[in-house]
């Protein structure tokens, strides 16, 4: 059975005198002998590409965001307008209240805007045909606040779920827990907080505010978390809620139940 091993993660042992092929070879069987080889995930072939198309999507979409954010703030500088973004988003949308260059500046950016915006429609087009709906997105998609996007997005980001040990585990690649490192009770320091999959935590971290916002006992819950600390921290309690709930999920394929997730 091949394996991708993980080199960053092998440390190699201090007291070797030697050091080559051969040897690094010896080593890593070793490891492998003793079950604690660090390895990867071979992501499957055939779906990779459409994986790629969606990571690019992503990309285009924090580009029109951008544009968006330049554009309101130019209008801001000029006028002390503030514009709503739905606004900007309209087709007919002409931005009357400046003028000059900065009419000429501002009305680049809408013209960007609206290009990627073209593309980021056409991708989304290209994903839900190319895609096959399986059992995996149809449970996900029972999940309050994952829509068709976000059900790719972690359907395709996850791959086999049996490659993760449990739910914990699964929350860590998606970037949803603590990185903390504890001694006798008192934290020592911070792990490595990029460690996962930055997609599947953004994915969760947009899921996390759709249940906030349409899932009542969500919303109890990021409430009362909130009150006790932050929102930030409160919204990615809720990430990391959905991130446990999905690997249940797709682990014994049942659907999603909120009750579970967020009793009380």
């Amino acid at each position: 059975m091949p394996r991708l091993v993980n080199t960053l993660a092998v440390k190699q042992y201090d007291g070797l005198k030697y050091s080559g092929d051969r040897h690094d070879a010896f080593h890593l069987a070793h490891l492998m002998r003793l079950g604690i080889l660090p390895t990867g995930y071979i992501y499957p072939k055939e779906q990779r590409a459409i994986r790629d198309l969606l990571r690019r999507r992503l990309f285009l979409v924090q580009t029109a965001s951008a544009q968006l954010i330049s554009v309101q703030s130019q209008i801001w500088r000029s006028t002390g307008l503030r514009i709503k973004s739905a606004d900007l988003r309209k087709a007919d949308f002409e931005p009357r209240v400046v003028e000059g260059y900065t009419l000429q500046a501002v009305a680049a950016g809408l013209a960007v805007y609206q290009a990627v915006q073209r593309e980021i429609d056409t991708l989304e087009r290209s994903a839900h045909e190319a895609v096959k709906l399986s059992d995996d997105f149809k449970i996900l998609q029972t999940v309050t606040g994952i829509g068709k996007i976000l059900g790719l997005t972690i359907m395709l980001e996850t791959g086999t779920i049996a490659r993760f040990a449990g739910p914990g585990n699964y929350a860590s690649y998606c970037r949803c827990v603590d990185s903390r490192r504890d001694s006798n009770g008192k934290k020592k320091g911070e792990g490595n907080a990029k460690a996962g999959n930055k997609y599947l935590s953004w994915a969760f971290s947009e899921a996390a505010h759709f249940a906030v916002r349409f899932e009542p006992m969500a919303q109890r819950f990021y409430e009362r978390k909130k009150a006790r600390t932050n929102g930030i921290i409160a919204i990615r309690a809720v990430a990391r809620k959905l991130a446990r709930a999905t690997w249940m999920m797709l682990k014994h394929q049942v659907p999603y139940d909120a009750r579970l997730m967020f009793p009380g």
